[in-house]
C-alpha cells in the first residue's frame, strides 16, 4: 500500500478587496510540505480537509473559489478565526 501524496492549498480573503476567497498557493509532495512549513513559520493555522483540498486543488492560482464552495471555505475561515482568537487570549 502506498502513502497518498501530501497536498496543500493556501487561501486568502479580504472582504474589502475581494468578492470571494482565492487560491494563493497550491502544491503536492515537496511543494505542499513547503507551503505547510511556511504556514507554521508564520503561525497560520492549518486545517486538514482532504475532500475540500481535492476540490480546491482543481482551481488555478489567483482563482476565486466557486460559489458552491463558499459554505465549506467559510467553515475553514471560522476555524482559523477561532484559533486566532484563542491564541490572542491565551498566548504561550
Amino acid at each position: 500500500m502506498t502513502e497518498k501524496r501530501k497536498e496543500a492549498i493556501a487561501l486568502t480573503y479580504n472582504s474589502e478587496t475581494l468578492s470571494a476567497p482565492k487560491v494563493i498557493a497550491k502544491g503536492k509532495g515537496k511543494t505542499a510540505e513547503n507551503i505547510l512549513e511556511k504556514a507554521k513559520e508564520l503561525n497560520i493555522p492549518i486545517q486538514e480537509d482532504p475532500s475540500l483540498t481535492e476540490l480546491l486543488g482543481k482551481l488555478e492560482i489567483n482563482e476565486a473559489i466557486p460559489e458552491e464552495l463558499y459554505q465549506a471555505v467559510a467553515e475553514v475561515f471560522a476555524f482559523i478565526y477561532k484559533m486566532d482568537q484563542n491564541m490572542k487570549n491565551h498566548p504561550r
